[in-house]
């Protein structure tokens, strides 16, 4: 079996340096309440979700849906749009979801690296 160790030093760095900055977002994600709320949001679209229609959707109330927000929101998988007096929230697709997308690249690349050393 091979070690681990023997794999690339600055690739290995970089795959604990990218989990460190997601770890966040996992917490964010691993509330099944957090996760009923993204899905809501994915089937709103580009179109957004606020409070009012987010706690409709979840059967939460006004105040569970907005601490979901701000811990969605803080680990950077929402961003929120004023839209008059309302706040529209939207998945965010360029910052921590990009992120656990890096991060997966790049621990794919180590397994087959690590393949490669068992054959």
């Amino acid at each position: 079996m091979a070690n681990p160790t023997r794999a690339n030093p600055a690739m290995l760095k970089d795959i604990r340096d990218e989990f460190e900055r997601c770890m966040p977002v996992f917490v964010a994600l691993g509330d099944k309440v957090r996760q009923q709320m993204i899905l809501a949001l994915i089937c709103a679209g580009c179109e957004g979700l606020c409070v009012g229609e987010i706690t409709e959707k979840t059967h939460l109330s006004r105040p569970a849906v907005s601490h979901h927000l701000k811990v969605l929101k803080d680990a950077g998988v929402v961003q929120v749009q004023k839209a008059g007096t309302k706040n529209k929230y939207y998945l965010s697709s360029k910052t921590s979801l990009a992120k656990l997308c890096c991060m997966s690249d790049h621990i794919s690349t180590l397994a087959k690296a690590l393949e490669e050393e068992q054959l």
